[in-house]
């Protein structure tokens, strides 16, 4: 039996795809949004900067599977 192509849909990603894109923009908003910060003891910057890495590594973990995804 000969295999059966797979179906290359590419918009079957799109919600990864739109997902990853916005985390990597609201970690990048936290990121600078750490610098405009006054003190005021409710959130410490560092914790907005922390936070801000982990979702801009979390979206380019998510752009990273897309990209090798949508080269097969």
């Amino acid at each position: 039996m000969a295999p059966t192509p797979k179906k290359s849909n590419k918009h079957h990603h799109l919600p990864q795809l739109i997902c990853g894109v916005l985390l990597v923009i609201s970690g990048v908003v936290l990121i600078f949004g750490a610098f405009f910060t006054p003190p005021a003891g409710e959130i410490h910057a560092s914790v907005l900067v922390a936070f801000g890495e982990i979702l801009t590594f979390v979206g380019a973990l998510f752009g990273i599977d897309y990209h090798y995804k949508m080269r097969q």
